[in-house]
C-alpha cells in the first residue's frame, strides 16, 4: 500500500480518488464502516481509495502532556487500511498549519485542490478545521457548490451503545478484553521492539520478551493470556505481565510476554503482541519462589484461555 504525505500533492493515478476522512486509531467496527463505503465507492467509479488519518492524533497537538492513548501505531494503520481494499494512506500531519486551517481552507485548499478528492467519506461526528469549524453539514453544502459528492456514515452500534474508540480505551483500562476485541474486531495489539532487560524472567525460568509500550494505551496493570507474531508470521501463545513489575526495584514500566515452549532469541526484533484475556492484577511477591509459583498458576491459566485459538 502506498503511503502518502499529506502535506504534498496528490498526482497520477492517485488524483481524483476517494477519501476516507477521520482520525481512525484503533480502526474500530464504526471506522471500518466509513472505510467501507469509502471503497465501495472507489470501486463503483473506478477511481482510487485513500485513508486519510492525522499523525499526531489532534489531541497530541492540542495536549501534548496527556497521558499515552493510541490504540495503533500508523504502521498498523497502513496495514489495516490494505486489509479494508484502500490503495494508499494519507498522512496529514497535525500542526500548527492545519489547527490553523479554516474549515472552507480545508476543503477547498487540501481535500479539493492539493488531493483532487472527487468524494469524501465521513462519520457523522466527523469535525475538522480551525476551532473545529466544519462538519459533515458543511461538507455537504461545499459538494453541492463545488461538484464533489460527500457521504456521512451513521455510527454503528453495539447492543445499543455507539462503538467509539473512547469505549475501547474504557474497556482495556478496565481489564475487559473481551468487549474491546469484540468492538476492534480483533484483539488490541501492541508492536513493539524487543529490548534486552534486567533477564529476571530468564532466572527464573520463565524469560520474556521486552517492550516498551511507547504511545500507546495502558490497558489494566496485570496478567494477560496473549498471543504473539513474530516477523516471519509465526504465531506464539503466551502469559503477559504489563506494568512496573512491583517484586523488582526499581520500578519500571514494560509489556512483558513470555511465550510457551519458546527458546529463540527476538532481542532486536519487531513483533505484535495480542491481548486476548486478563487473568489478574499485578501484585506483589516477598519471596522469589511465591513469585515462580504464581508465575507458573499464570502459565497454566493463560494456556486453558488460549486453548481455543
Amino acid at each position: 500500500m502506498i503511503r502518502l504525505d499529506g502535506h504534498q500533492r496528490i498526482e497520477g493515478e492517485l488524483r481524483g480518488g476517494v477519501i476516507a476522512l477521520g482520525n481512525f486509531d484503533g480502526f474500530h467496527a464504526g471506522h471500518q464502516a466509513v472505510v467501507g463505503r469509502a471503497v465501495r465507492h472507489a470501486r463503483d467509479e473506478r477511481r482510487p481509495a485513500i485513508v486519510a488519518t492525522f499523525d499526531p492524533h489532534p489531541v497530541r497537538f492540542f495536549k501534548p502532556d496527556a497521558a499515552p492513548f493510541r490504540l495503533t501505531t500508523l504502521d498498523q494503520r497502513q496495514e489495516l487500511f490494505a486489509a479494508a481494499g484502500a490503495d494508499a494512506m494519507l498522512v496529514l500531519p497535525f500542526d500548527a498549519a492545519l489547527a490553523g486551517t479554516t474549515a472552507e481552507d480545508f476543503i477547498t485548499g487540501l481535500l479539493l485542490d492539493r488531493y483532487g478528492a472527487k468524494g469524501v467519506v465521513t462519520g457523522a461526528d466527523f469535525v475538522f478545521g480551525k476551532g473545529r469549524g466544519g462538519d459533515v453539514v458543511t461538507l455537504a453544502d461545499h459538494a453541492r457548490r463545488l461538484g464533489f459528492f460527500t457521504e456521512m456514515v451513521a455510527p454503528v452500534d453495539d447492543a445499543d451503545e455507539v462503538i467509539s474508540s473512547s469505549r475501547i480505551r474504557e474497556a482495556l483500562q478496565a481489564g475487559d478484553c473481551k468487549t474491546a476485541t469484540r468492538l476492534l474486531t480483533r484483539p488490541f495489539t501492541v508492536r513493539g521492539i524487543v529490548q534486552h532487560g534486567d533477564k529476571n524472567g530468564r532466572l527464573l525460568g520463565f524469560p520474556t520478551a521486552n517492550i516498551d509500550m511507547g504511545n500507546y494505551l495502558r490497558p489494566a496493570y496485570g496478567i494477560y493470556a496473549v498471543t504473539g507474531r513474530l516477523p516471519g508470521g509465526r504465531v506464539l501463545k503466551g502469559a503477559a505481565n504489563l506494568g512496573i513489575r512491583p517484586s523488582f526495584d526499581p520500578p519500571k514500566l514494560l509489556l512483558e510476554p513470555h511465550f510457551f515452549d519458546f527458546a529463540e532469541d527476538l532481542y532486536g526484533q519487531e513483533i505484535d503482541v495480542a491481548f486476548h484475556a486478563f487473568i489478574r492484577p499485578e501484585a506483589k511477591y516477598d519471596t522469589m519462589d511465591a513469585l515462580m509459583a504464581q508465575i507458573a498458576a499464570d502459565c497454566d491459566a493463560a494456556k486453558d484461555l488460549l486453548a481455543k485459538l
